[in-house]
């Protein structure tokens, strides 16, 4: 029976995929195609990128719960389309 020590308590999906080896040799690339200084760069458009992403599922969500009651009031005759008279 196996203790587990060779193995890490959180496995990163990276890690899950290639190997710490991979992810060594990823990280390596990476610094080599980029280069040290364009890496914060990076970094940094990539969570804007995140933030903005974020920004829009938030804005989709709120568009289909305001649609949702548009439709809801307009089926009670309450709502924009409904004829007066």
């Amino acid at each position: 029976m196996g203790s587990g020590k060779g193995k890490a308590s959180v496995h990163p999906v990276l890690a899950e995929i290639f190997g710490v080896d991979g992810v060594i040799v990823l990280i390596v690339i990476v610094v080599v195609l980029f280069g040290g200084s364009q890496i914060p760069k990076l970094a940094r458009s990539l969570g804007s990128a995140q933030s903005q992403f974020k920004k829009g599922l938030e804005e989709g969500k709120s568009e289909a719960t305001d649609t949702g009651s548009d439709k809801a009031t307009s089926a009670d005759g309450d709502g924009p389309n409904a004829s007066k008279g």
